[in-house]
């Protein structure tokens, strides 16, 4: 009941009058609209849970990781350690700036140089903002230091232990005594009104004030638009408070306000990174790929309208899904170039790297800069990888945009079946196997190769530390004693080199020394250029071939019918891959002769028959009778009257039954020991290069096909064999055969319970009678029964009274 009163006094806060206020009282009695109340106020429940458990990690993430130089009480004097503070402040910024810092000195001519200035002057902004922002205030609380504040100086704003000492689940969720009901609902009441009723009627007052309150409307998300201007708000009054607190030296409302202050801006910055930059890049997508689709802003602004919330929900998981797939490339790229090549963009393999403590350290215009460099980044990369591709496109190939995006099909295949099918075979087969990431490692780095070779950037690209290995290897094999006197150095190196080889002993490993050759700007433009002309004809090979592909092998299937285009691509991509697999396979076999390759290809049939089997037994068969078995126990009772026929689609039913036999096994996989479970862990076991077709048919395959038979034939046979007999009427024939198959389901199913609830109470039988009445167990030695007849009998196994 608590949460229903949680939604009510949610919908009180928020209305807005004073006449809910007065019967508030009444309304948490009320039993009108109880489960929706209850709904709500378990998502404001949960909400709450999820605020409070951040608070606490967050919490964590300053005590831990340390508080920033602006909000520590007792800083010492600047002038002597707080350069050094600076230089490597908490979180994952100081490796980054040790690297950046190591090639201070420019090299000349071909010597090793280092690169990373933009961390240089973002660690030079990090200092001249920390010192500027809070150098009055750290030099009075230094010079208050020795002036007898000593409560204050031991008073801490962060110290909750013993208040989270006490705070469990079962006291949060009032699950510990009745009496903690009331517990439960303050605590929620209370950050109801401190985290959502202040910031959004703080944001409310100031949008109808500045005249904003109908552009806000117009948007459709005037509650979140709203509170997040109150936390913006919010966030500078506090800050501006903070500042207030510094000039009349009251320490706990200074180190208050600032803890308040992080906390504000952690949760405006994670909102910024998480929400608004995905949601950005996926209306971009969306504005630069409509004439790919044939449609106007106008169609987006109709289906905005008539549906934001899911509008806007889509266009964030597209953003998201173009996010991580960036980053993941980015991470590929990694282990591909020199360390230090990428030295703009932050490495999310770094162990050093945590972005929560980004968030609580550095200032907010080093956040907007990054926000808008981001911005600008993966815009350009829509615009060539997308925008451009579909111009060449439309003004090369004509007929072949736009693309087939229509709801419903007008081919005889269903498009839930096709669905089906990309999401149960193409897609998973493509992400599961790890040699498309392969190649595509592969390709990078034999572009990289290309063009580092090509522009004379090799070194920079890829480093040159085999070379300069095997040439120290060689010249120490060559001259023992080089090392005692002024040994000559080798080819790409010098003193600075050796000095940076010294220095990054122990160091960062973010950096690689490289060679700088001559006009290096020039090349790295021409490398700019290089790459995004790769990466324009990548990405209208991706637009094109597999749609092509898809088109051509469709039109066998469905004709002239047209087919949802992602279906097609996913076709043409699958086809693609197992061409490009096939390919790259033969060329392994080839430097192995003839003979090898016959009988690998000889291997490889027998493999491909085996599998072909019991893909058929398996992936046809199973998921036939599994789909047929489903529709007549569920979809026909629930959606086909008595009075009409129900028809049956198998080619629906089969396809349904694919992603059922998928849910079933996984389910068993994550059950408890039984014999299905052991036969498919050991078919997973064994793979497709050790199919075992006996063990398969056998163990697995012909006992679940007996039970599907068995499920499906004994009904049939009980209802148009057996009632028949008895003399019913048609209408009870009729019913009883429309009926059977749920009914037994419904036996089966209480049979079941029975079954496991009388071994329960077997269970707690012997259980109880064991504590009772059990006295000791002795474990003694078995002992065949002999025949002679002076043999005495074993000892008890046990002794009970």
């Amino acid at each position: 009941m608590d949460t229903a009163e949680e939604g009510r006094i949610y919908k009180c806060l928020f209305t807005g009058s004073v006449s809910s206020l007065l019967t508030l009282p009444l309304d948490m009695l009320s039993t009108e609209n109880l489960l929706a109340d209850c709904l709500q106020g378990c998502f404001v429940v949960t909400c709450t849970l999820c605020a409070f458990i951040s608070l606490v990690w967050l919490r964590e993430q300053i005590v831990h990781g340390g508080a920033p130089i602006w909000l520590e009480h007792a800083a010492p004097p600047f002038n002597a350690a707080g350069h050094h503070q600076n230089e490597a402040p908490a979180g994952g910024n100081g490796a980054e700036n040790v690297a950046a810092d190591q090639p201070a000195n420019p090299p000349a001519e071909n010597a090793v140089v280092g690169e990373n200035p933009e961390a240089q002057d973002d660690q030079a902004e990090e200092d001249e903002e920390e010192n500027e922002e809070e150098d009055d205030a750290g030099v009075e609380d230094a010079a208050d230091a020795n002036n007898g504040a000593q409560d204050d100086m031991n008073w801490n704003a962060l110290e909750w232990d013993r208040a989270a000492e006490e705070l469990t689940w079962e006291r949060m969720l009032g699950l510990d005594g009745s009496e903690h009901v009331f517990w439960v609902v303050s605590l929620n009441t209370l950050f109801i009104l401190v985290f959502a009723f202040c910031p959004y009627h703080i944001g409310h007052f100031s949008l109808v004030g500045l005249g904003f309150e109908e552009h806000v409307q117009a948007s459709h998300f005037e509650g979140l638009i709203t509170t997040i201007v109150g936390y913006i708000l919010l966030a500078i009054t506090l800050i501006i408070c903070h500042g207030l607190a510094t000039l009349v030296k009251f320490h706990r409302s200074r180190r208050l306000l600032g803890v308040c202050y992080i906390v504000v801006k952690v949760s405006l910055l994670v909102v910024v990174e998480i929400g608004v930059f995905p949601l950005i890049c996926g209306w971009w997508l969306d504005i630069c790929s409509l004439e790919m689709f044939d449609a106007t802003l106008k169609d987006r602004e109709l289906s905005f309208q008539s549906a934001p919330g899911t509008t806007m929900f889509l266009h964030w998981l597209v953003g998201m899904v173009y996010v991580f797939y960036f980053a993941s490339f980015i991470l590929l790229l990694r282990e591909v170039l020199r360390p230090g090549v990428l030295w703009f963009l932050r490495n999310l393999n770094d162990p050093d790297f945590n972005p929560v403590q980004e968030m609580i350290h550095l200032p907010i215009y080093r956040h907007l800069r990054r926000f808008i460099l981001s911005v600008i980044v993966f815009g350009s990369i829509v615009l060539l990888m997308l925008w451009l591709p579909i111009r060449i496109i439309k003004s090369l190939l004509p007929n072949f945009l736009p693309y087939n995006v229509m709801l419903y099909s007008d081919a005889p295949v269903s498009e839930l079946s096709l669905e089906l099918l990309l999401l149960q075979v193409v897609l998973p087969a493509l992400l599961e196997q790890g040699h498309t990431r392969q190649w595509l490692k592969g390709l990078v780095r034999a572009w990289t190769m290309t063009a580092g070779y090509l522009l004379d950037l090799h070194s920079y690209l890829l480093g040159d530390q085999e070379e300069n290995e095997n040439s120290a290897n060689q010249q120490v094999n060559n001259n023992q004693h080089a090392r005692n006197n002024n040994a000559i150095p080798v080819v790409g190196e010098g003193l600075h080199a050796a000095h940076q080889a010294i220095l990054q002993q122990g160091g960062p490993v973010g950096f690689q020394p490289y060679r700088r050759p001559l006009n290096f700007p020039l090349r790295i433009f021409l490398l700019i250029v290089f790459m995004c002309i790769t990466l324009l004809i990548a990405s209208l090979i991706c637009l094109t071939l597999p749609v092509f592909a898809g088109r051509w092998l469709m039109s066998f299937w469905t004709g002239t019918a047209k087919i949802h285009e992602l279906y097609t691509a996913a076709c043409g991509l699958y086809v693609c891959w197992l061409t490009i697999r096939a390919v790259t396979v033969l060329v392994a076999w080839m430097p192995q002769g003839r003979r090898v390759i016959f009988q690998k290809v000889k291997e490889w049939s027998l493999m491909i028959m085996k599998t072909l089997i019991v893909a058929v037994l398996l992936a046809g068969v199973v998921p036939l009778l599994l789909g047929l078995l489903f529709e007549l126990v569920i979809v026909a009772p629930l959606r086909v009257p008595l009075d009409q026929t129900p028809l049956f689609y198998p080619w629906q039913d089969w396809a349904l039954g694919v992603l059922h036999a998928k849910i079933i096994a996984a389910i068993t996989l994550m059950g408890p020991q039984w014999w299905l479970k052991t036969v498919i862990e050991q078919v997973y076991a064994n793979g497709i290069r050790n199919i075992d077709l006996h063990y398969i048919v056998r163990k697995l395959a012909a006992p679940v096909i007996s039970v599907l038979l068995l499920s499906l034939c004994v009904p049939y046979v009980i209802a148009s064999g057996v009632v028949p007999l008895l003399g019913v009427t048609a209408e009870m024939q009729n019913l009883v055969h429309r009926r059977i198959y749920p009914f037994l389901l419904m036996v089966v199913v209480l049979m079941a319970i029975l079954s496991f609830q009388v071994r329960q109470f077997k269970r707690l039988y012997e259980h109880i009678k064991n504590d009772k009445y059990l006295v000791g167990q002795r474990l003694v030695n078995y002992e065949r029964k002999s025949g002679k007849q002076g043999s005495s009998p074993p000892p008890p196994q046990s002794s009970q009274e």
